[in-house]
């Protein structure tokens, strides 16, 4: 008899699990709050240009996520970012200094792809655009309810995927009295996690430097990140430069209710500075993201999540994997949905 599952959150994580579940006797049915999916590793388009302004890319880190990724899933459009990833510290002295820089992926059409690809190889149901605010745990199972109060329905068990606040805020509003409820709340709760805001800066002309990006080494330049996206296939037309910065926590925690052009025009500022290219101080056109919940910078307590298993409550992310990339929410979404069929 088949079992039916709710994943909260079509990110990286969710589309693992699903991917994972689509030769067993378990139904997937997926909500997510935004139009798309993939969840912080975001994709978006302005003209001619395609760009990430969240995860970067996926790196190979994981044998198996590689073998997915390059095996498993279609590769049509699956580029490598060839050039290295340069540092830079606090005076903004830039070199190589990164050995050790593992191989790097994305997509011609845009890291998202690596979920819709996941998704595409399943029977699940995606349902964009709804946002889950309440679980109900029933004697067999749990309701779910979005914002408007409405029931999204019944399911035999739920799997959470939103960043851990977010998840710790969906537990507050669940009705599940339970002594683990609150404990299981408070741990998620705990999980902290880095806040960033990123700035996207065009240029009708194509940066002479021979690095894809440059980290901040020692954690102390107010920019924390800078990746050219002109160094990914099929992103930008040839002649032309698209920045993604990505400030240090600091900058970010104390401009984060600046106005968006405030905001902008300190990011080019400090972006042509760092690269002593005045320039780059007058970027033609600009986007920005406020990340709020980037990556997950703790540990949780797994034996807590194994306790709300027990209850057909399940969780799955790159908080869960204790590592804020993009590899380990999939592999961490993989064993998951793995965990949950044989739970069966």
């Amino acid at each position: 008899m088949s079992r039916n599952l709710a994943v909260v959150g079509a990110g990286g994580a969710g589309a693992a699990a699903a991917y994972a579940l689509r030769d067993t006797d378990v139904d997937v049915t997926v909500f997510e709050k935004s139009r798309g999916v993939c969840g912080r590793a975001a994709t978006r388009r302005h003209g001619d240009c395609t760009y990430e302004y969240g995860a970067n890319y996926l790196k190979a880190d994981d044998d198996r996520v590689t073998e997915l990724v390059t095996e498993a899933l279609p590769t049509e459009g699956l580029v490598d970012i060839e050039e290295p990833v340069y540092a830079f510290d606090r005076a903004g002295d830039i070199d190589a200094g990164r050995d050790a820089d593992e191989h790097k992926w994305t997509y011609e059409a845009g890291i998202t792809q690596v979920a819709k690809r996941l998704f595409n190889e399943t029977d699940a149901e995606v349902e964009n655009g709804v946002r889950v605010e309440r679980l109900e745990r029933q004697r067999d199972g749990w309701l779910l309810q979005d914002d408007d109060g409405a029931d999204l329905g019944h399911f035999d068990a739920a799997l959470l995927t939103p960043p851990a606040p977010q998840t710790a805020d969906l537990l507050g509003q669940s009705r599940w009295n339970h002594d683990d409820c609150r404990e299981l709340r408070q741990e998620v709760a705990s999980v902290p996690y880095r806040t960033v805001i990123a700035g996207v800066l065009h240029y009708p002309f194509e940066l002479d430097v021979p690095w894809y990006a440059a980290v901040n080494s020692d954690k102390d330049h107010d920019i924390g990140w800078i990746g050219r996206e002109e160094c990914k296939d099929g992103h930008v037309p040839d002649g032309e430069s698209l920045l993604l910065v990505q400030m240090n926590e600091p900058w970010s925690i104390a401009n984060y209710d600046e106005h968006p052009d405030t905001l902008i025009d300190d990011i080019a500022t400090r972006t042509a500075r760092l690269l002593d290219d005045d320039r780059l101080a007058d970027p033609d056109w600009t986007d920005h993201q406020h990340w709020r919940y980037s990556q997950p910078e703790g540990e949780v307590d797994h034996d807590l999540l194994s306790c709300a298993a027990e209850h057909d409550l399940h969780f799955a992310g790159d908080w869960v994997a204790g590592e804020g990339r993009l590899h380990a929410a999939l592999r961490n979404g993989l064993e998951t949905g793995e965990a949950i069929a044989d739970s069966g």
